[in-house]
């Protein structure tokens, strides 16, 4: 997990921010998969309305993700979009999301749902740094 959020996660973008956040799973996982994406920054959380999905040209609301048909490989990153600013300098950043694991059973039969929580302090680039990563389209 500790790729999940790179040094070169959070961008400061016109309409507000950019973070990208890496699969923190073994395995390429449906986007579909996702459920329950909430950002905060230092300590606030940012309204559940307010979090948006990058896909390609499209911006999907993050609890629109079950529905999406596209797949989330383990080199990509999927860029959540948050339509306010973000001053400059460091901050700590938190990301929660459940990621439904349809291959595996939990004990009750039902696909196994794992809780993440994926923490760093960042600071804010400028501009998207290319990288190795691809961002989910």
């Amino acid at each position: 997990m500790e790729t999940a959020l790179r040094d070169d996660a959070l961008t400061a973008v016109p309409a507000g921010f950019e973070l990208r956040l890496g699969l923190p799973w073994i395995r390429s996982m449906p986007l579909s998969s996702v459920a329950g994406l909430a950002v905060e920054v230092d300590s606030v959380p940012v309204a559940a309305g307010l979090v948006s999905v990058v896909l390609g040209a499209r911006r999907v609301p993050a609890d629109a993700l079950q529905a999406e048909s596209g797949w989330w490989f383990i080199q990509d990153r999927l860029v959540l979009a948050v339509p306010h600013g973000i001053s400059a300098g460091v901050h700590t950043i938190a990301v929660d999301f459940t990621l439904m694991v349809p291959y595996l059973q939990a004990p009750s039969g039902s696909a196994l749902v794992l809780p993440f929580h994926v923490e760093a302090r960042l600071a804010v680039r400028p501009a998207v740094v290319p990288g190795i990563s691809r961002d989910v389209a």
